[in-house]
C-alpha cells in the first residue's frame, strides 16, 4: 500500500474515532476548554490521541497535527519515570483510573513535571471503554522556598469558597447531557473535584513537598 494512501486511512480512522462517538455541540465544546486534555483510542493500534485541547498543545508547543495519531510516548523522555509509565500502562490494561506525577517533555525538549490523571471513558451501549481521557496539571516550582516544593500554580485562594456547592451545581448538568458525552463529562466532574479538594487544603495552593531533582540536569 502506497505510504500516502496508508497515512490518509490512518488519519480518517482517527478523525472517526472521535466525530462518531461525540455530538458536533460536544466536539466544539470540548475544543473551547481551556485546560489541559487529551484523549486516546485503545482499540486503535498503538492507543493514538486522537483529540488534544487546546491547553495541551500550548502546554507542550506541539501543533494538533503533529499529535493527532501519535502515542503518549512522544512526550517521554531520557529522565521520564519507568515506574510511572508502567503504573498507567496497567490501568490502561485494567480500565481503570490512574494519577501519578510524571516528567514529560515539550516539543523544544524542555522537561516539565505534572499531576498526571488518566480515566476511561464508557460507551453509553453496553458500558465498554471507547476512549480515556488524560488530563495534565503542570507542577511549578514554589519562588522562596528552601525545599524543592513544587505546587498547582492555578490553584488561587478563590477556589476553595462554597467547591461543594459548585461541585453538586456542576454535578447537576449530567442530567441534561446526551449520552454520547456523560462518561466523559463524568470524568472531568471527578478531576475537578480532585482540583478543588487540592485547592482548600492550602490558602495559596496545594504543595507537594518532593525532592525532585532538577529535570534540567
Amino acid at each position: 500500500m502506497p505510504m500516502e494512501l496508508e497515512q490518509e486511512l490512518g488519519s480518517t480512522t482517527i478523525q472517526r474515532s472521535f466525530d462518531a462517538r461525540y455530538t458536533r455541540h460536544a466536539r466544539d465544546s470540548l475544543g473551547e476548554l481551556p485546560d489541559s486534555f487529551t484523549i486516546t483510542d485503545p482499540s486503535i493500534p498503538g492507543h493514538p490521541i486522537v483529540f488534544a485541547s487546546p491547553g495541551f498543545l500550548k502546554l507542550t508547543g506541539y501543533s494538533l497535527r503533529e499529535v493527532l495519531g501519535r502515542p503518549a510516548a512522544i512526550f517521554q523522555g531520557p529522565r521520564t519515570s519507568r515506574k510511572s509509565v508502567i503504573e498507567i500502562r496497567e490501568a490502561v490494561r485494567e480500565e481503570r483510573n490512574a494519577q501519578v506525577v510524571l516528567l514529560n517533555y515539550r516539543r523544544d525538549g524542555t522537561p516539565f513535571w505534572m499531576l498526571f490523571r488518566v480515566s476511561p471513558v464508557f460507551s453509553s451501549d453496553g458500558g465498554a471503554v471507547v476512549h480515556f481521557v488524560a488530563v495534565q496539571v503542570p507542577l511549578q516550582k514554589k519562588e522562596g522556598s528552601g525545599v524543592r516544593d513544587f505546587g498547582f500554580g492555578c490553584c488561587r485562594k478563590e477556589v476553595c469558597v462554597d467547591s461543594l456547592a459548585e461541585i453538586d451545581r456542576v454535578c447537576s448538568l449530567e442530567q441534561v447531557l446526551e449520552p454520547d458525552v456523560r462518561g466523559l463529562f463524568l470524568c472531568f466532574v471527578f478531576f475537578f473535584f480532585l482540583f478543588f479538594t487540592f485547592s482548600c487544603m492550602s490558602s495559596e495552593c496545594f504543595v507537594l513537598k518532593r525532592c525532585f531533582t532538577n529535570p534540567n540536569n
